[in-house]
């Protein structure tokens, strides 16, 4: 729900998303004038800073909630209808 509620303050839209314990999948659509790098900040630290808000304990308990690294590929030559049932299949692995 927040990633929902982020990605629509920015304009981005998520055509899936599946969050596994250690790290989350999202296939995003935005403006590409807008910078990957910008929104994927925004989409961590927005979440982090709502997520601590209400689960006070989460600040002494982690020294972070994500790590400032990740992957991003482009949608080219593989169909976006792939990429959703990858996505979407990855909690069946």
């Amino acid at each position: 729900e927040i990633l929902f509620d982020i990605a629509k303050e920015k304009d981005v839209e998520i055509k899936a998303l599946e969050i596994m314990p250690d790290h989350v999948h999202i296939f995003i659509d935005f403006d590409p004038r807008l910078t990957l790098h910008k929104i994927i900040k925004d989409f961590k630290g927005i979440s982090a800073r709502i997520l601590r808000e209400e689960f006070p304990y989460l600040k002494s308990k982690l020294p972070s909630l994500w790590t400032r690294s990740y992957f991003a590929c482009s949608v080219g030559h593989i169909s976006e209808e792939t990429i959703k049932e990858y996505i979407e299949n990855q909690k069946n692995v």
